[in-house]
């Protein structure tokens, strides 16, 4: 049974009027359309609000997210006027469920905020609280491997062609058994989409290879010319003036010196070309290591990256895995950064504040760099719910799932258990009321066969036609709200920071909320957090550049409101005071 609410839009004067809620019940099953009762409330409208101008610093882009749009014209959630509203109020704690990656647990900013199960002794080898995973003090591993080891793993279309092999490959369509054409014409598709991302996997290696080989040279020119220049110069100044009267015979560093000197002409210093550099260098190494991955593993069909032992299509052989819950900090990076989105620890000086205090990441490693298993993914959500957590985030998806009844099996115990939900719409640009996306809440993409879940699309700071992420995927009955997803700047391991972007970075500042919501509102269930997540958000009734995916080349303006079920954004602030409202009631 649920409880559901509609907020009926006020003038940006009209800062708080009477309250009233109307509450009725529904079905469990419910149509994936927006609510329509009537309630008199707080402020959505935002229809006078001009989007901000000029530059912003660094240090403002960092902390966009949780900006005020009524007082920054910036598109955040409100986050310091929802903790102003619950300020003397006592929040219970909440344990957040993160399926990903591996998450650092021992950063500086997370190691305060990271489940601890208290029934289990560690290092004894033993399953004490008799749960079925041995010595799972911080969560659970379901991806295998040694401590500190990244799993690559193949995207679920390779993993399917390579099943369906002895079935299809060389045989033309006047061989197939009608029985078996659909599952032939799929085989088909798919392994000429793989063909050709191995083909521009290759390419983009080469490309990259030539572009980091060139650099790493150009560095080593640069670093080689200026310890001889810096000898010659004794303790002359470094500048064009004395760096001009330097000659060299060697040809190599004659064109050092030539690239120098246009460093310092620029206005630059030669130890802010080496940062430069190195930046870039960076960058065609990342390029490199991905399509690398892209090349070995993920679109490769002869690659095994299973690490435990199991048959990942057996979802009754669940005894596998380990308490390896860090993964390898130097490879995996996304557990970490969707961590402290949610709950980096707030106002201890250092690094940035996640969304909600009041709680602990329960990390459970099930998402490998290539696409997760059905299997790992049904068990992780059990896991974390029956571990006490009552949000869990899922930043992540496919669009195939050979095995998804496990999943929604899953999604029904976590609703019967009363945890919410909360999933990445994904970042094709694609609309997912037609395009696959798993896992998901609907089986014919209409009606909800749970409550429980919430999709999240991604926005910028941009309150303009730029609002929407050009990467995110959208859809009127699919995607449920947009929340901050680009430039987000949070916890990466090895206790650094960076600002990486996607639905992955949108559906954690969700999770924060619904942990706010839960923590101060703990008799609310899963379904009303999620109706009030998505009835509180703000409002944006323009046109917005809609996100291009590859089938589209020329930019369409469409209405925000046609982009999801609610058409609304995330606002923490809001959702808190309906959440106080409902709760009284």
């Amino acid at each position: 049974m649920t409880f559901l609410i509609k907020i009926i839009s006020m003038s940006k004067k009209s800062l708080f009027i009477s309250l009233l809620v109307v509450l009725f019940l529904t079905n469990c099953s419910t149509s994936k359309t927006a609510v329509t009762a009537t309630v008199k409330t707080i402020v959505t409208a935002t229809d006078s609000i001009v989007a901000k101008k000029g530059a912003m610093t660094e240090a403002e882009i960092r902390k966009w997210p949780h900006d005020d749009i009524f007082t920054d014209s910036i598109p955040g959630m409100s986050l310091a006027k929802a903790y102003d509203f619950v300020k003397g109020k006592q929040g219970k704690t909440v344990i957040v469920g993160v399926i990903d990656s591996g998450i650092d647990i021992e950063h500086k900013d997370l190691k305060d905020v990271i489940w601890v199960n208290a029934d289990e002794i560690a290092g004894n080898g033993k399953d004490d609280d008799h749960n079925g995973y041995i010595d799972d003090i911080n969560g659970w591993n379901f991806l295998g491997g040694e401590k500190g080891q990244a799993v690559p793993e193949q995207l679920e279309m390779t993993r399917i062609v390579k099943k369906w092999m002895p079935r299809f490959d060389g045989k033309s369509a006047d061989e197939i058994a009608d029985a078996d054409t659909a599952d032939y014409q799929l085989f088909v598709k798919l392994k000429k989409i793989i063909d050709k991302k191995l083909k521009g996997a290759r390419t983009q290696i080469d490309q990259a290879g030539n572009e980091l080989n060139r650099f790493t040279i150009i560095k080593q020119i640069v670093m080689q010319t200026n310890d001889s220049i810096q000898k010659i110069l004794g303790d002359k100044p470094m500048n064009v003036e004395n760096v001009s009267t330097v000659n060299f015979e060697n040809e190599m560093l004659s064109n050092g010196k030539m690239v120098i000197l246009s460093i310092l002409n620029s206005g630059a210093s030669v130890k802010d070309s080496y940062d430069e550099l190195d930046e870039i260098i960076k960058h065609y190494k990342e390029v490199v290591d991905h399509y690398s991955n892209q090349l070995n593993a993920q679109y490769n069909i002869d690659f095994n990256g299973r690490l435990t032992g199991d048959d990942p299509y057996d979802i009754t052989d669940i005894h596998y895995g380990n308490s390896y819950v860090i993964g390898s900090k130097d490879n995996e990076i996304h557990g970490t950064h969707v961590s402290g989105i949610i709950a980096a620890k707030r106002n201890n000086g250092i690094g940035m504040n996640g969304v909600a205090a009041n709680v602990l990441i329960l990390p459970v490693r099930a998402v490998p760099d290539g696409d997760e298993y059905d299997k790992d993914i049904a068990l992780a959500i059990r896991y974390a719910v029956d571990n006490g957590a009552k949000v869990i985030n899922m930043s992540f998806g496919k669009g195939y799932s050979p095995n998804a009844q496990w999943v929604y099996d899953a999604i029904k115990y976590a609703e019967s258990k009363d945890v919410l939900l909360v999933h990445a719409a994904g970042n094709e640009a694609s609309d997912i009321d037609t395009a696959e996306n798993f896992p998901t809440d609907s089986k014919d993409k209409m009606v909800e066969f749970a409550d429980n879940v919430i999709t999240v699309g991604a926005i910028t700071r941009h309150f303009d036609e730029n609002l929407v992420a050009s990467f995110s995927n959208y859809g009127k009955k699919n995607v449920d709200i947009f929340a901050p997803g680009l430039e987000i700047y949070s916890t990466f391991p090895k206790n650094s920071y960076e600002s990486i972007q996607g639905t992955s970075m949108a559906s954690p500042e969700v999770a924060g909320v619904a942990a706010l919501i839960r923590s101060y509102y703990p008799k609310l269930t899963a379904s009303q957090v999620k109706h009030i997540i998505m009835d509180s958000g703000i409002e944006f009734h323009r046109k917005v550049i809609k996100p291009i995916d590859s089938d589209r080349s020329i930019p369409e303006k469409v209405n925000f409101d046609d982009l999801s079920v609610s058409g609304r954004i995330l606002n923490a602030y809001n959702a808190l005071v309906l959440a106080d409202l409902l709760s009284t009631k």
